[in-house]
């Protein structure tokens, strides 16, 4: 096996590790040491290949939503939003999702790039689907705020009934509630 496959192969190791441990443990209590022993490799080859904690926790929560083109039709749209959020949930390809949720209200750093991702990928979204709103921002503001809600509540906290509730019925609710967020009068 070539050096650098090699390499590739303990890098994704321990994203792998500090995903799971960040998801479980949070940012504050995940440490270099419990990442490395989940990893199966010395903790000097976790700042080996990241630096520090910060850069490595960076690294496990780099997403890409990859936002559907929305329709200008808002119940078509948000339909499409919301499918589109459930399967990325319920397919289980969230982990670095929901480290950088998890973190996000009591770590700064992870607050900042839910603000980054909120005006890279959502404002753009509802602005393209809305191109004379004036409001395009606020509303995107209130889906994302629907999205982490169900996200939460669902995905991460597992509160009942939403946890168990049938996939289609969620989506259908959300999808109805967001059609709102992207119509509702709003005040100028």
């Amino acid at each position: 096996m070539a050096f650098t496959e090699r390499s590739a192969r303990t890098r994704a190791a321990i994203l792998a590790a500090a995903q799971r441990r960040f998801a479980a443990d949070g940012y504050d209590r995940a440490t270099i040491r419990a990442i490395a022993a989940d990893a199966g490799i010395d903790p000097s080859m976790v700042i080996r290949y990241f630096g520090s904690k910060a850069a490595l926790y960076t690294a496990a929560s780099t997403i890409d939503l990859a936002v559907p083109a929305l329709d200008p039709d808002p119940q078509d749209a948000a339909a499409a939003y919301v499918r589109a959020m459930i399967a990325r949930w319920e397919g289980g390809g969230n982990a670095a999702e929901a480290v950088l949720l998890r973190a996000a209200p009591t770590h700064p750093d992870a607050a900042a790039r839910v603000q980054e991702i909120f005006d890279r990928e959502i404002v753009p979204a509802v602005q393209t689907a809305r191109p004379d709103d004036p409001h395009a921002r606020e509303r995107a503001a209130l889906l994302l705020s629907q999205s982490l809600g169900v996200v939460y509540c669902r995905y991460l906290l597992g509160i009942e009934p939403l946890a168990s509730m049938d996939v289609e019925t969620l989506a259908t609710m959300v999808a109805g509630a967001v059609a709102g967020h992207l119509t509702g009068p709003l005040p100028s």
